[in-house]
């Protein structure tokens, strides 16, 4: 998987992802990762890269050539055009389907915008993917573009040790994770429930799917209706007060 990334702050996407999981991975040669410095492509003598909007308002706007130039270059040897992905509010919120779907690409680009945006026009020439981390809004894309690119990392073979890890996890069938424990069986009074120490594992994997699909209904409900689930899970969910409009007897 290879990573570029369209950006005023080239330092803080290249530190951010040479820690933890992502930085072994880029270590190994499992991921790659390309941060390019939008500025070195200004023509300005000044580098600048920005200028007052059109129509009048607060802010500057980031110009479409710089840009363009960097994008230009960053796709010259690539076989097919990539993905490129603009990281905004307006975008469709990124989720973990979204990053399976990106992990299936080559080359993956990543526009940080800046100030009050991007101008429109490399936006239409250029972006492929909209694409927002939740709804509120940060100094820029680089942070965003570092959650999509640790999310779609995992995803790469060898990346992680071990391999349920990516998939036997939060949003697996589109429900949230089980609960985990470990040593010591019991805890400032609580104990690890008993069926995890009962070596059953069919016990063990009924009681899982259980709470993945309670902790669902309490805390995500709304992902439900989008869950890959079973004639036993609505019965099992049926039992919680959960009532789905599809027929499910």
């Amino acid at each position: 998987m290879n990573f570029h990334v369209l950006t005023l702050f080239p330092d803080m996407i290249v530190n951010g992802l040479n820690t933890s999981v992502t930085g072994r991975a880029l270590a190994n040669g499992l991921i790659h990762l390309n941060a390019v410095d939008i500025r070195a492509y200004s023509k300005d003598k000044h580098k600048h890269v920005d200028d007052a909007p059109y129509g009048g308002g607060a802010g500057m706007v980031m110009q479409p050539e710089p840009i363009y130039l960097a994008y230009e270059h960053m796709v010259k040897e690539m076989e097919k055009p990539p993905r490129v992905i603009y990281v905004t509010p307006q975008g469709e919120v990124f989720r973990q389907s979204m990053a399976e779907e990106f992990a299936k690409e080559d080359d993956l680009i990543f526009l940080c915008g800046h100030y009050e945006g991007v101008d429109e026009r490399i936006l239409e020439e250029i972006v492929t993917d909209y694409v927002s981390i939740g709804d509120y809004v940060l100094t820029g894309g680089e942070l965003p573009a570092m959650v999509m690119m640790d999310a779609v990392s995992r995803l790469v073979p060898g990346v992680l040790n071990n391999e349920e890890s990516a998939e036997f996890e939060s949003f697996h069938d589109n429900l949230l994770e089980h609960p985990h424990y470990t040593r010591p069986v019991e805890y400032h009074g609580k104990k690890v429930p008993d069926v995890l120490l009962s070596g059953h594992h069919g016990n063990i994997d009924k009681w899982r799917r259980e709470e993945s699909l309670r902790r669902t209904l309490e805390r995500r409900p709304e992902l439900l209706s989008q869950a890959n689930l079973t004639k036993e899970d609505y019965k099992f969910l049926k039992t919680l007060g959960y009532s789905s409009k599809l027929n499910q007897e």
